[in-house]
């Protein structure tokens, strides 16, 4: 009979403690516990809680890192615009500068230390706004304004390098426009017009997907820094969702949202094909993301009013498995 130590040249290891750095089919046995364990990947995304916001809101902006990550403003029931922003370290969340033009919905864009967030839904009850404001890690200070006023359209970039596109102007529209970091100037239109969408990646390898409004759509669009091209199609059509905004154009996730009904399905997208992946904890339509499609981050949303975190780990990722044995 073959054995472990005629097949792959070596006994399995007799431990009283798991090793501290194991590597992917490394196997052992621990004397502690009394049990045989291996060392896996995952095969899917998993979710686990982050520390809860300070404010329960929806509709906000989101940027940077799961654990350097950024968010400001949005809405509390009942339309109420908060200014406070708040920064996550990758536990905790603390207070940031407040914005100067409190809303929901802005087209949001870059990192925790260079934010960008134009346009919204503002006070009084529904005003439509085309303000830039800019966070450099402490502050707002006002950029070039949007040049039209418009709420939930999507963005993707950086602070000085960044697109816009879409939105409600009230009415969806196609347009899309790119900013240098003092100003905006239109570029190629989306190939639909649409509203609620999210967007990834850089200002001449991007994606935008999902949206509308009354009918969401499973569209995806790419974007090369002059023309925009058809994607995979999401699985499930939606609109108000999180996602990582960090992530590339060949590797995000898209979470939650409006179907229309709140939804927690989880995708991921891998430049040519989005899967459906580990379900986000909670059903949960404008919510804010951050992070890469393989480190993602999703807070906030409604109903009800959200200050919920969780963290996104991709698939890929190395477990500890027990091993049982009858």
């Amino acid at each position: 009979m073959a054995t472990y130590k005629g097949i792959q040249g070596f006994t399995i290891q007799n431990l009283s403690a798991d090793p501290s750095n194991p590597i992917e089919g490394e196997m052992w046995y621990n004397s502690t516990s009394n049990v045989w364990k291996v060392e896996e990947a995952t095969a899917a995304g998993a979710w686990a809680s982050g520390g809860n916001m300070s404010t329960a809101r929806y509709g906000l902006g989101g940027a940077g890192l799961q654990t350097a990550a950024l968010a400001w403003s949005g809405g509390t029931t009942p339309n109420v615009f908060p200014a406070q922003s708040e920064e996550y370290d990758g536990s905790s969340w603390t207070a940031g500068g407040n914005i100067g033009t409190p809303r929901s919905g802005t087209i949001q864009v870059g990192i925790q230390t260079a934010a960008l967030g134009t346009g919204g839904y503002s006070a009084p009850l529904g005003t439509l706004v085309n303000s830039t404001e800019e966070y450099d890690g402490t502050s707002w200070a006002s950029g070039g304004n949007y040049p039209t006023n418009i709420n939930y359209g999507s963005g993707f970039g950086i602070q000085t390098a960044a697109i816009g596109s879409g939105g409600f102007t009230p009415s969806l529209t196609t347009v899309a426009n790119e900013y240098n970091g003092s100003t905006w100037t239109g570029i190629t239109a989306l190939p639909t017009a649409t509203a609620a969408h999210q967007g990834a990646g850089t200002s001449t390898a991007g994606l935008v997907s999902g949206g509308g409004n009354p009918s969401y759509t499973t569209a995806t669009y790419e974007y090369n820094g002059s023309s925009w091209s058809s994607g995979g199609a999401m699985n499930t059509a939606r609109g108000y969702f999180g996602n990582s905004t960090q992530g590339s154009q060949t590797s995000t996730i898209a979470f939650g949202g409006l179907t229309p009904s709140a939804t927690n399905v989880t995708e991921s997208y891998d430049g040519t094909t989005w899967s459906t992946d580990t379900n986000y904890p909670a059903s949960l339509g404008q919510l804010a993301g951050a992070g890469t499609g393989s480190a993602g981050l999703g807070f906030a949303g409604t109903p009800p009013d959200s200050n919920a975190t969780n963290e996104y780990t991709g698939a890929g990722a190395a477990v500890t498995k027990t091993i049982t044995v009858s």
